[in-house]
């Protein structure tokens, strides 16, 4: 039996609504059109959707979604067309629209920093109630950044006295010793991320002093030895990298007031052969201790380009294969 067409409509105010909603040169159209056998065009002053019920209830509620984000200022990237795409097939783009509402800052030019994706907000939440909190996954899902920025708003907000920001020094396939200058200048390349995030937050200059003063501290893991750290946000990044031994250690640096949050992932690990990956021990040593989060990023909470979450699906594929 043939499938009856349906035809849905969606109104608009006026045709910037649709330009800005079809994207540059009907960029998103194009997308959005890739994804599914319905005919979408537009007539006078709305958009008509042409196909299965399913496919007209889906699109609908997708064009419905990114119009209210479009009406409130919102300006649509490709990213955010995709992961709304992604929602629907669920019909579930309509949760775009609380995660578009809050902004957890701005940066240090005004500019707001929004969550990106439902694993983001998962993440978000999970930090604000726990004091452990692992973000896990593949890069570009923001775990990093994200980690950085409520930091810095815990810092402003009097809600710790410092941000203690560490990673392990242990290199993608170069070797540290033979890199020219002090342990400081060795040590930096490795904590560029982290210094980029805190400058995007809070500017250049804010973060030199703030490091000059002592309210932010960037250094290797090996100096968190034998430390009780109260009052501070730390944040562990590359936490993949860390042996067994280096991760309790870290873990059991939590003092009073503190919150700790572990970024790392699982599929970058650069020990040496033989080791195992602390952060694989943690995850399922500790995964039944309820006051502390484990969030799993996954490949459609990529917020870099597009392609990167091409990239990264096809080295998971390609894995899956020899496995």
């Amino acid at each position: 039996m043939i499938e009856q067409a349906t035809t849905a409509k969606v109104a608009l105010k006026n045709t910037n609504e649709g330009l800005a909603l079809f994207g540059p040169q009907d960029k998103f159209l194009r997308l959005i059109e890739q994804e599914t056998d319905a005919t979408i065009f537009t007539r006078e002053e709305e958009i008509v959707i042409q196909g299965s019920a399913q496919d007209a209830a889906r699109l609908e509620q997708l064009f419905s979604v990114l119009l209210q984000l479009i009406r409130n200022q919102y300006v649509l990237t490709e990213r955010d067309v995709l992961y709304a795409l992604d929602l629907s097939r669920q019909m579930m783009a309509d949760q775009l629209l609380d995660l578009f509402k809050g902004e957890i800052a701005v940066t240090h030019k005004g500019k707001p920093i929004r969550i990106k994706t439902i694993g983001q907000k998962q993440y978000v939440s999970e930090i604000k109630k726990k004091d452990i909190v692992f973000g896990i996954g593949p890069a570009g899902t923001g775990k990093t950044y994200i980690a950085v920025v409520l930091a810095v708003t815990a810092l402003k907000e009097g809600k710790v006295k410092r941000i203690v920001l560490t990673r392990p020094a242990v290199e993608a396939g170069e070797s540290l010793g033979f890199l020219p200058g002090d342990l400081q200048e060795k040590v930096d390349p490795y904590l560029r991320p982290l210094y980029d995030a805190l400058n995007d937050v809070l500017g250049p200059e804010q973060v030199l002093k703030s490091l000059e003063r002592g309210l932010i501290e960037i250094a290797p893991l090996a100096y968190m030895r034998g430390r009780t750290l109260d009052d501070s946000f730390i944040i562990l990044d590359e936490a993949q990298n860390t042996t067994p031994e280096q991760m309790k250690m870290f873990l059991t640096r939590l003092g009073f007031g503190s919150k700790m949050v572990i970024t790392g992932d699982v599929t970058q690990i650069d020990l040496p052969r033989g080791k195992s990956s602390g952060l694989v021990e943690a995850r399922r040593i500790l995964s039944q201790i309820e006051e502390i989060g484990f969030i799993m990023f996954a490949e459609a909470d990529v917020v870099r380009h597009s392609l990167v979450q091409k990239i990264i699906m096809a080295y998971n594929e390609e894995k899956d294969s020899q496995g």
